[in-house]
């Protein structure tokens, strides 16, 4: 039981890579699931939801945590260097000389990141998905479909019941 928590806390936190992603696309956003349910900026929690129904074994369990642990340092210093960037930014007032510029700047070093951001963690899930036999690939394509069709039972349901405005 431990190692499990132990494995689920690695991934989660490796998987919080890619909560930028789910920042920057609209929740529920079709094509932007990978594995799992993924709605509301939990795509990571679904991911690893996923990934504890699979039964993966021991040795799939080290694979996937060196996997997203190399992912982790690989990228480590494009994060940091972005996060400076956006510090630095942010210290800036309106009115200083080169704020415009800074924002400008910002804002390509931010789609750039995106971009990355995207290609990275769709590589990071092909060698997840690489790992599953395919008995736990079928599964995993299974839960997929289940948690598009029940987001998609939710977007019904709320588009008949709507909530009442705030007066």
């Amino acid at each position: 039981m431990r190692k499990n928590t132990l494995l689920g806390l690695a991934l989660a936190s490796a998987l919080a890579i890619g909560s930028s992603i789910a920042l920057a696309a609209p929740a529920g956003a079709p094509g932007h699931g990978g594995f799992g349910h993924g709605g509301h900026g939990q795509r990571g929690h679904g991911q690893m939801m996923m990934l504890g129904k699979l039964n993966l074994t021991d040795a799939q369990k080290a694979s996937v945590k060196q996997i997203i642990s190399s992912s982790r340092t690989q990228n480590k210093s494009s994060r940091e260097a972005l996060r400076t960037q956006r510090s630095a930014f942010e210290s800036m007032t309106p009115n200083q000389v080169g704020y415009q510029s800074a924002a400008a700047s910002l804002a390509q070093a931010e789609g750039q990141a995106t971009q990355q951001r995207v290609q990275q963690m769709a590589t990071l899930r092909a060698q997840i998905y690489a790992v599953l036999t395919p008995q736990q690939q079928a599964q995993a394509a299974t839960f997929k479909a289940q948690s598009q069709a029940r987001r998609a039972q939710w977007k019904q349901f709320r588009a008949e019941h709507p909530q009442p405005a705030a007066q």
